[in-house]
């Protein structure tokens, strides 16, 4: 990112970042973003990048006007 002369980053791992890694990022000047696994997973679920449904749930709420029909 230096020697291209950037002002901000972003840094991908399938793995995870050591402590080190993460407190360097965050005292830079330079403003760093650091995806580990778990985000990169979350990003490729919300954008529905290569992930599979394998199940969907329906949520159902019971009609109120059922139960008032009978009241007067």
């Amino acid at each position: 990112m230096e020697s291209m002369g950037s002002h901000k980053g972003v840094m991908i791992t399938t793995s995870s970042f050591s402590s080190d890694a993460v407190d360097y990022a965050g005292r830079i000047p330079k403003k760093v973003v650091l995806v580990d696994r778990e985000d990169l997973a979350d990003l490729m679920i919300d954008h529905n990048l290569d992930v599979t449904t394998t199940f969907t749930y329906a949520i159902k709420e019971v009609s109120n006007d059922f139960f008032d029909e009978g009241e007067d």
